[in-house]
């Protein structure tokens, strides 16, 4: 048998020993679709704890909360909000160790996202993607949209940076004044079947972090569901962030 003969061979063996796959198998294999907006997870038996706005004091407390419960949740933080996330370094560090996802949630929070330029929209993504290379080592592959705004050029510019545009399906309704056992009540309204809950809580209230939280895995136990990443529960356990570059800061 010549070289090139047994080359193609070789090759032919080794392609039909490889499953090929259909366009909607690729689509899958490569995670939810950038720029979309997903409110819930892509299959039952679930729940993917997740909060907004830190870091903050309390993240630390949370991850350890989480973790000793057998839980993962995902954190969606900024670069400003509640001070300079370098001062929440230890403890983001920490929660990404724990296998907890670092999300996106944008670097100050603006309160006019949705209607910002494209511009403005991708310094609010690149320079809290910077801080987090920074901090990490990656950047995320999820963001959730300050006050949940997906309109104006919100939608179409995530879609070019490659992020999976996250909201809810419950709101837990913490920044509105509502109490930990209020918000148990919207959870046993939503009830456990059906797929998944991705919520909507703040790690910068002690009553989510203390209460609510170790009621929410009690909960999840009670019902047999799965506390899982916002990755995990969209079938994307790997897909949570790419490589990024940083360059070197330490201060906001």
């Amino acid at each position: 048998m010549g070289f090139t003969t047994l080359l193609v061979a070789s090759l032919a063996a080794a392609t039909s020993a490889m499953p090929i796959l259909n366009p909607i198998q690729m689509m899958a294999r490569a995670g939810p679709v950038a720029g979309q907006v997903i409110t819930k997870c892509s299959a039952p038996g679930q729940l993917a704890l997740a909060y907004d706005d830190g870091p903050y004091q309390y993240t630390q407390k949370l991850s350890d909360i989480l973790k000793n419960g057998g839980a993962k949740g995902t954190f969606f933080v900024t670069g400003t909000l509640y001070g300079c996330i370098y001062n929440q370094k230890t403890a983001l560090q920490s929660a990404y160790s724990a296998g907890h996802q670092i999300a996106s949630h944008t670097w100050s929070h603006p309160q006019n996202f949705g209607s910002m330029s494209t511009a403005d929209l991708n310094s609010q993504m690149t320079r809290l993607e910077t801080a987090l290379v920074n901090i990490i080592g990656v950047k995320p592959t999820y963001m959730r949209p300050p006050y949940l705004a997906t309109g104006g050029n919100v939608l179409s510019t995530m879609k070019t940076l490659g992020y999976r545009v996250i909201t809810d399906d419950i709101d837990a309704e913490d920044w509105n004044g509502k109490t930990p056992a209020q918000s148990q009540q919207k959870f046993q309204q939503a009830g456990a079947s059906g797929n998944g809950h991705i919520p909507l809580m703040h790690e910068t209230y002690q009553g989510t972090v203390e209460t609510l939280t170790p009621w929410l895995i009690n909960w999840a136990k009670t019902n047999n569901l799965k506390l899982v990443t916002v990755a995990e529960c969209l079938g994307d356990a790997g897909g949570a962030y790419v490589n990024g570059t940083g360059n070197g800061a330490s201060t906001c």
